[in-house]
């Protein structure tokens, strides 16, 4: 049986139908075409898994050389070497044990970058009336970003969806990533029903289930 990636366990499927939920009921009285996307994590940062493993294998080989080797530079260079490709994999097979080698700068920009992305790969930007919304949850970096096509940066500005993301970010640190996130794509509905109303003809243009996705390697 295929194991289930952290993103896909992450919401019960009740947890999935109230998402659902939430967004029809946002689209029923906009024009909005509101996505929500959860992904394992936004990259899998090779550089933390270099950098971990010769911190690793030097520390292993530190020990083993003063415990069994008198401290002998003669066995501790090439226990190191053989030590480095297995520990490089513990970190691949053991993604969170790279969070202590990366900073926050480079995960900041991996999840902005991943969700720009995503925005594009997803169609938000093709929307008829320039009205896609993202809401996306990067998991190994616990951060949150909401993005918005020309049309919703018209009338509602950046800092304005930051500060909802900046809630849901919250939200998945407590536990209650689903109230959070419900929360705030309702919070979004109601500004969008204010500049954007539902308008005759106007038709459901992107998938309303939550989208899950695992890293791209």
């Amino acid at each position: 049986m295929e194991e289930r990636s952290r993103a896909e366990m992450f919401f019960t499927e009740a947890d999935k139908e109230r998402l659902r939920a939430a967004v029809l009921d946002v689209e029923s009285r906009t024009i909005g075409e509101v996505v929500v996307m959860v992904v394992d994590a936004s990259d899998d940062y090779p550089e933390a898994e270099i950098i971990g493993g010769i911190f690793l294998s030097i520390l292993v080989s530190l020990i083993l050389t003063f415990l069994f080797f008198h401290a002998s530079i003669f066995w501790f260079v090439p226990i190191s070497l053989v030590l480095f490709f297995p520990s490089k994999l513990l970190l691949r097979s053991l993604p969170d044990l790279k969070k202590p080698f990366l900073g926050a700068d480079r995960k900041e920009e991996a999840v902005r970058t991943r969700a720009f992305v995503a925005f594009y790969e997803h169609g938000l930007d093709k929307t008829s009336q320039n009205t896609g919304v993202l809401f996306f949850l990067s998991l190994f970096e616990r951060k949150v970003y909401i993005l918005a096509d020309q049309g919703i940066y018209s009338k509602i500005g950046q800092e304005t969806l930051d500060r909802y993301a900046r809630i849901v970010a919250e939200g998945v640190k407590k536990s209650r990533a689903c109230n959070a996130l419900c929360q705030a794509i309702q919070d979004t509905g109601q500004l969008l029903s204010t500049h954007f109303p539902t308008i005759a003809g106007d038709t459901n243009e992107l998938p309303d289930a939550v989208i899950i996705e695992q890293v791209k390697k």
